[in-house]
């Protein structure tokens, strides 16, 4: 199944009404739904959509047949009208039959959060393995929703929530999604087998891995590069890269570590997004230190780190040790610099400046070490003291009766990887 290629210069825009449903529960909960809402005019504008007018409606709970009321069906409908929109989007995920109720009553293409968000991921996607999980997670989300979809996927001029397999639906059934999608995950098995056997090697090799999350936007992949000189695409934009990233970072000491960037994490991050793209993700599993990139200069930096830490969990790295970096110090205002703890696991730092960097650096390097330590070795026992050269740092030797003394300096990483082999011979004060 080939997926259609648009031509952007002929390609009409969406223009849009953006609608979002506030519920009782919602109120309840707490839920941050004006700052839901400026998130979504963020993603839309990230999709290429023009924003012409919000609307929000409060129900008790959602309309079964029209999500938000047929009333406010209706009101949305004139507004459409009157702006000449072509496009609306909803803040929610809404089933097929609530698509199929409101394109027929509209006129218009209805686009929910997830399907917005897929559809930025689809623009986004450069590598072979990134497009399979794209595809394999559009369609994952495309399946339980194909009744609904008919006069969406038929509407002329293409563009927001068609790109990817969206745009060959007509003439595909469930079952040949169904056999796309096992072609799919055939695929991205061979890609993790591949994966797995990289890690293993890298484990081999000793390889030290930090890695790079955070709520998208923060500054993670600014900080690859400066860190780095990686020469990666950095976008004020929400998801600017995609695939992830990996660079050596040679450390004040000077031992090497690779550093990763991730993909971005959301708010409601759709749950067939966080499925397809496991094997990526799972490379924070894999990682011996997470550096936590936090937007320090947002007003919903509080609940963005919240959203972080939900993902690591559900990652099954939530218990992983963190450095937390409060990024674009230099955008904040007095008030919000003073409401960021700074100490061995949070330091405030901006990207772009030198100092900052090297800070980074060197509380990477304390994080990771272990101090030191001293083996007592038998001289004739090169295959020993070959080891212990392979992966610690020699800062002393000295020689006693038959025996090499070795003072040496180790990063706990190392130690719990290696340092068993020579146990017997660690000396212990």
């Amino acid at each position: 199944m080939k997926q259609v290629t648009h031509n952007t210069e002929t390609e009409q825009q969406a223009q849009a009404v953006l609608v979002s449903l506030i519920t009782q529960m919602d109120k309840r909960n707490g839920v941050n739904t004006e700052g839901s809402i400026q998130e979504l005019v963020s993603l839309a504008e990230t999709a290429g959509v023009e924003v012409l007018e919000q609307m929000t409606q409060n129900r008790e709970t959602p309309d079964t047949r029209w999500f938000i009321g047929k009333g406010k069906v209706e009101e949305l409908r004139i507004m459409l009208e009157a702006l000449g929109a072509n496009t609306v989007i909803f803040d929610q995920e809404l089933s097929g039959a609530q698509v199929r109720n409101l394109e027929e009553h509209l006129d218009a293409k209805i686009i929910d959060r997830t399907q917005l968000i897929l559809d930025i991921f689809a623009q986004r996607a450069k590598t072979r393995e990134g497009i399979l999980q794209v595809e394999l997670a559009q369609y994952s989300y495309l399946l339980p929703r194909l009744s609904g979809q008919g006069k969406n996927l038929s509407r002329l001029g293409g563009g927001i929530g068609t790109r990817g397999p969206g745009e060959t639906k007509l003439e595909t059934d469930r079952r040949h999604i169904r056999t796309r999608v096992t072609d799919l995950k055939r695929q991205l098995e061979e890609v993790m087998r591949h994966r797995t056997l990289y890690r293993e090697r890298r484990k081999k090799s000793g390889v030290v891995q930090v890695a790079l999350v955070g709520y998208t936007n923060a500054g993670k992949s600014t900080l690859l590069k400066q860190l780095t000189d990686a020469d990666v695409y950095i976008q004020d934009q929400l998801f600017a890269t995609l695939d992830p990233t990996s660079r050596t970072l040679e450390l004040p000491g000077g031992k090497e570590i690779v550093l990763t960037d991730t993909v971005g994490f959301i708010q409601n991050l759709p749950h067939d997004l966080v499925a397809a793209f496991r094997a990526t993700l799972e490379e924070v599993n894999e990682a011996d230190l997470i550096l936590h990139v936090v937007d320090a200069s947002s007003e919903r930096r509080d609940e963005q780190m919240e959203v972080v830490d939900e993902i690591l969990q559900e990652l099954g790295a939530g218990s992983k040790e963190q450095i937390i970096l409060y990024n674009k110090i230099d955008l904040c205002s007095p008030t919000q610099l003073e409401m960021l703890p700074s100490d061995r696991h949070h330091l405030r730092v901006s990207a772009y400046k030198e100092s900052d960097l090297e800070q980074i650096k060197q509380l990477i390097q304390e994080q990771l070490g272990g101090g030191q330590r001293t083996y007592r070795i038998p001289a004739d026992r090169g295959d020993l003291i070959a080891q212990l050269y392979s992966f610690s740092s020699v800062v002393e030797q000295e020689y006693e009766d038959n025996d090499a003394i070795f003072k040496v300096d180790i990063n706990k990483v190392d130690y719990e990887k290696y340092g068993y082999r020579l146990q017997e011979y660690e000396v212990h004060s």
